[in-house]
């Protein structure tokens, strides 16, 4: 499983005042730190943007790469700081994402095709609805797939994010339970190894204790290795967390053990 940081968010109020201020310092402090701790790629999580979308992705796509080379996830929903984001990029990118939401397929998937890119693919239904379990996101994926090669680009370029459900949802754990059964059923459903993301922290949206949100996401981690994810998105910076993605990968993966392989 690589470990991808979802910690530069525009949600946190030092990324938003680095935006207003277009000061890049915050920014490139934050990557620089979450590459130290063995970030495999860096999210880029903007949000929407609003006015000038295209000025601010610009700004933040600028300030992560002048100071590292990982991979970048362009992580939007607003088809022009999207596109921004990918001209404005010199790494390896990642678009996330799309879904059968008619503007998606419109306006974001095209950029994989025109830029050769992966995508990230989420289940969901063209009205943004979560399927409710496996057989619902089995075929949600199915109509994915198709729309991505309808639209010239290759089944292999798509990672498939099944959406990990928040607990607190009123089946939340029976949809988490959901999840590890697409993970671990759609290359053989799909007939290739598809590769699938899942974002760790929206397991524990809501929850009272950080205690024990850490506690179920580390075990919830455990259970998406077996199943077979093929990239976590975490808070890097938690040392906790990703020990815990680091020994799973290992006793979900390795043939021979030894010790002196736990992190």
């Amino acid at each position: 499983m690589k470990l991808i940081a979802d910690n530069l968010r525009i949600t946190r109020p030092e990324m938003r005042r680095a935006l207003q201020q277009f000061d890049p310092a915050p920014v490139q402090d934050l990557v620089k730190a979450c590459e130290a701790r063995g970030a495999w790629a860096i999210d880029v999580n903007t949000g929407p943007l609003g006015k000038c979308a295209d000025i601010g992705m610009t700004f933040f796509i600028e300030a992560v790469q002048a100071v590292t080379d990982l991979p970048l996830l362009i992580d939007t929903a607003n088809p022009d700081a999207m596109t921004a984001g990918v001209k404005a990029a010199r790494n390896r990118i990642i678009i996330n994402g799309f879904s059968l939401e008619p503007c998606k397929l419109e306006q974001i998937l095209p950029l994989a095709r025109k830029h050769d890119a992966d995508i990230v693919g989420f289940l969901l239904y063209p009205d943004s609805r979560v399927p409710t379990d496996a057989a619902q996101r089995f075929a949600v994926a199915l109509d994915l797939i198709a729309a991505a090669e309808a639209a010239g680009v290759a089944k292999e370029r798509v990672i498939i994010d099944p959406v990990i459900p928040p607990l607190a949802w009123s089946d939340g754990i029976v949809q988490a339970r959901q999840v590890l059964e697409v993970i671990h059923t759609l290359p053989d459903l799909l007939g290739f190894p598809v590769r699938t993301i899942g974002g760790i922290s929206n397991l524990g949206t809501s929850a009272p204790d950080i205690k024990k949100r850490l506690a179920v996401e580390q075990t919830y981690l455990a259970m998406l290795a077996a199943a077979g994810l093929d990239y976590g998105l975490l808070d890097i910076l938690n040392p906790d967390l990703v020990q815990a993605a680091r020994v799973s990968g290992i006793l979900a993966n390795e043939d021979i053990f030894s010790w002196g392989m736990v992190p």
